[in-house]
């Protein structure tokens, strides 16, 4: 054995701290102002409390739509701006995403203004997940 080789630590494979399929799992998150998440958070806590959370759809709906405007803005837009690129090409990125929302926003106010009451819940669920 070399002496270069014996320096060297022995190949190991980092171990997962948390089993294959546990709740530990790679995941993206963005960040949004405290007004956003305050709202957010009114929202979830006023749908999850009431006796009859269909009533909330419509705030639902509409907190999901911002929640979907921000992340692409946070994802996409942003990133764009920060690596320099021109101004066409950022005003051509903000009119696609700004027509995107459009097909979007009534997509998701039509699928939840559907859900039922367990349905409704589990979004308010994912959702928070998502803000931890």
């Amino acid at each position: 054995m070399s002496k270069t080789a014996a320096k060297r630590p022995a190949a190991t494979t980092p171990r997962p701290s948390v089993k294959p399929g546990a709740k530990s799992k790679p995941f993206l998150r963005f960040h949004h102002d405290d007004e956003l998440r305050t709202r957010t958070l009114a929202v979830l806590l006023t749908l999850e409390q009431s006796p009859d959370p269909a009533k909330h759809r419509v705030a639902l709906a509409e907190v999901v739509v911002e929640l979907t405007n921000t992340g692409m803005d946070c994802y996409f837009l942003q990133p764009l701006k920060l690596s320099g690129a021109g101004f066409i090409l950022q005003q051509s990125a903000n009119l696609g995403m700004a027509g995107a929302l459009q097909v979007i926003g009534p997509v998701i106010r039509g699928i939840i203004g559907r859900m039922d009451e367990r349905q409704l819940l589990s979004v308010c669920g994912s959702i928070r997940q998502f803000m931890r």
